[in-house]
């Protein structure tokens, strides 16, 4: 399932990677990663990618076009606030080699591939769910350790230190992509984790979330995913 060899992966290079439609947002997300503090031996680069069909073809897009041992698959409205963000996905990564994946927010359970339903969920993120302005602080339960093991994470950011192909060929919408790669994630041997936060690393800017191609998503992954989801 790797996309590239470990090899052949920039380790001092970070790469930010979204699907765009909306470049005002973008650039607000922009202004936030040049605002990260980055190592002097490493290097950083924005991807954008246009006119996507899906999200998991677009951070496929992303992908191949970065040869980045660490990736971070962030929405055009998530804006990063923890200026050490980078040092410490590199600590984290490093000192956990099997950790592949982390998100700010995410669960223990999945229950029918949701995991917002779940009555397990760790990490906390700044939100305006209402609208743009009116931010919310959602706050679930608190991460004792590094990082706090889960079964899916939240897809506004997915950072991840290994390649694995997102799949397109099933989740070919803008929904639930983000629990089947938490999932591809786990089937490939790694943990997917939420990392402990003193304060939120990040606020997603999304307003209310547009639900077109929902239902149809939720079908083709609970055939795919059955034996998976709780």
């Amino acid at each position: 399932m790797l996309e590239l060899g470990e090899n052949k992966l920039n380790t001092k290079k970070i790469s930010f990677i979204s699907c765009v439609n909306n470049f005002e947002e973008y650039d607000i997300a922009i202004q936030y990663i040049h605002s990260l503090k980055v190592p002097d031996d490493y290097e950083i680069e924005t991807i954008a990618i246009e006119n996507a069909v899906s999200l998991t073809s677009g951070y496929n897009q992303g992908m191949a076009r970065s040869d980045a041992k660490y990736k971070v698959y962030l929405h055009q409205d998530t804006n990063i606030l923890y200026s050490n963000f980078i040092y410490h996905i590199i600590y984290l990564f490093e000192k956990y080699p099997k950790l592949g994946m982390l998100g700010v927010i995410g669960a223990k359970t999945i229950p029918n591939g949701i995991w917002y339903h779940s009555p397990s969920i760790y990490g906390s993120v700044y939100q305006t769910p209402k609208g743009k302005g009116e931010i919310e602080l959602l706050s679930c339960r608190s991460i004792k350790k590094d990082y706090e093991k889960v079964r899916a994470i939240d897809g506004l950011i997915m950072i991840t230190q290994y390649d694995l192909v997102w799949r397109e060929d099933l989740i070919p919408g803008w929904h639930f992509y983000d629990v089947s790669q938490s999932l591809e994630f786990q089937k490939a041997g790694y943990n997917v984790g939420v990392p402990k936060q003193i304060t939120p690393w990040c606020i997603h800017d999304c307003g209310i979330v547009n639900l077109n191609g929902y239902d149809d998503n939720w079908k083709k992954f609970s055939q795919h995913y059955n034996y998976y989801i709780d």
